[in-house]
């Protein structure tokens, strides 16, 4: 699986850099760049909501311009989605009792695909309307102290494919510079069954265009 992740990227770069190449000299320039930014995900069980979790993401972008006003954007990003969640710990030694907490931490790395239409209200300002392709590299729950004898191990029942439809904005701050956020809804299960459980997330960045 991971190889077909790294096989997926190699594609998306050499298109990106061949529709750059192909399209250089024409009014409706292949827009191609780098992006980076803050990633914070909130992973529910049923309506339980488990704490934040926050991470970044890295990765790139390119954009067709279909019209003056109209634009297809697509990305590839590393990051890492999850949530918290603590539960109370008990411990006795001897006859005293220690009331404490232990906290699981569900990571899921993934490969990310955002695919979007982008429309422009002014040059410098444009919304989107897309669906992020997240394929998940690992699946992992941690803890800062053993359970079962281990403080990691693989979190079961996860589909190697989550789908989030996302709204966003994005603002071209200069030729090269832009700031963009976008939101991705939980409206779509990420577990094969069992435990209904769903992830929204907010991710909030900077980007730098090469044309």
């Amino acid at each position: 699986m991971t190889k077909n992740f790294f096989l997926t990227l190699s594609v998306t770069i050499s298109g990106f850099m061949s529709a750059q190449t192909v399209d250089s000299g024409s009014d409706s320039q292949f827009k191609f760049g780098v992006k980076a930014g803050y990633n914070l995900s909130t992973m529910k069980f049923f309506d339980d909501k488990l704490d934040s979790k926050s991470y970044f993401y890295v990765g790139l972008v390119g954009e067709q311009p279909v019209s003056s006003k109209v634009g297809i954007q697509a990305e590839v990003l590393y990051t890492q989605l999850g949530g918290k969640q603590d539960f109370p710990l008990m411990q006795i030694n001897n006859s005293d009792v220690q009331i404490s907490s232990i906290q699981f931490d569900y990571q899921l790395t993934q490969i990310q695909i955002p695919v979007s239409v982008k429309y422009y209200f002014i040059p410098d300002l444009s919304a989107s309307v897309g669906m992020n392709a997240a394929f998940n590299v690992s699946e992992k729950v941690k803890t800062q102290m053993e359970v079962n004898g281990e403080t990691s191990r693989n979190y079961e029942g996860i589909k190697s494919l989550n789908l989030f439809p996302f709204l966003g904005a994005q603002y071209q701050i200069s030729n090269r510079f832009f700031v963009d956020a976008k939101y991705n809804f939980n409206f779509i299960e990420i577990q094969k069954g069992g435990l209904p459980t769903k992830v929204g997330f907010l991710q909030a960045g900077v980007g730098y265009r090469f044309n």
